[in-house]
């Protein structure tokens, strides 16, 4: 009786074992079915432009199934973007601002610079066209704009959008500051300062994808001029240089560069949009 009971205590103690170590690896691999590890953070610092569009929406998850790390994404002007890559305080950026990227690549703060898409720059305003600038090229538009002292409301955030439209100010021979009060500084995302350029009646440059994602919000506001050389919109990823910022995830940062570039992503940026705005929102380079 007493091995009976010793064989029986034995086999308790067995299955008790082998069924916590079943409970054990499930958990491990409810963590990444793939790999069985935790996934780690992955830092990307970006333009509100690729998320006001709804891009990051879909590029998010597929990367995330595609690799082993949990995206965050730190949506911003380009030039905060460009700054967290100086400090280290991001692993890899996508950006649209190609001189300032190029500065942040000359001082090795960032590493592996790809080409990655396009789209174009517009300037937008209400459909009653107050200073007549529907179909004009960019430099008579502000012109006109400027004379008329319409309203024109700028992101003011240092952000990609905001550094082409002090560009063509600029390359225009004018100073906004001469609109007075009806140049308007948002020091918001894109997204925001189009409702304030819409809720003003004002004009405001902006990437032609938030703008036809936002669109349904501002049924008044139309596209007043566009298809000027000087509005092409670049953008752009790379990582920020480990060797630089020890703190930097460069493998992450590696993965979501080869990523975004792969045959696989190029397919879902060719067609996004598509299907709800009859056209993409970005363009692949040849």
């Amino acid at each position: 009786m007493k091995l009976k009971h010793l064989i029986s205590l034995l086999l308790v103690l067995m299955f008790a074992f082998v069924t916590g170590c079943s409970d054990s690896a499930t958990k491990e691999a409810e963590k990444d079915p793939e790999t069985k590890t935790e996934k780690t953070d992955l830092i990307l610092a970006t333009t509100t432009s690729t998320q006001d569009s709804g891009l990051l929406d879909v590029l998010k998850p597929d990367f995330e199934e595609k690799n082993n790390y949990n995206l965050k994404i730190i949506a911003v002007g380009t030039g905060q973007a460009l700054e967290m890559g100086t400090r280290g305080e991001a692993d890899v950026l996508l950006v649209h601002a190609p001189s300032a990227e190029e500065e942040i690549v000359k001082s090795g703060d960032a590493i592996n610079r790809q080409k990655v898409m396009y789209n174009d720059f517009i300037l937008v305003g209400p459909a009653e066209d107050p200073a007549k600038v529907k179909g004009l090229s960019v430099t008579v538009a502000l012109t006109k704009i400027t004379e008329s002292k319409a309203s024109f409301v700028s992101r003011g955030d240092d952000s990609g959008t905001h550094k082409k439209e002090l560009a063509l100010w600029k390359d225009s021979s004018l100073d906004p500051k001469n609109l007075g009060d009806s140049y308007i500084e948002a020091g918001q995302g894109m997204g925001a300062t189009l409702q304030i350029a819409s809720e003003k009646k004002g004009y405001t440059l902006t990437d032609r994808a938030t703008y036809l994602a936002q669109k349904k919000n501002m049924p008044d506001t139309e596209i007043l001029v566009e298809g000027d050389e000087s509005l092409l919109n670049i953008y752009h990823v790379m990582q920020v240089n480990d060797e630089k910022h020890d703190k930097v995830n460069a493998e992450g940062a590696k993965a979501f560069v080869e990523y975004m570039v792969s045959e696989d992503t190029k397919k879902i940026i060719k067609e996004f949009g598509v299907d709800e705005y009859g056209q993409p929102l970005f363009f692949l380079f040849e």
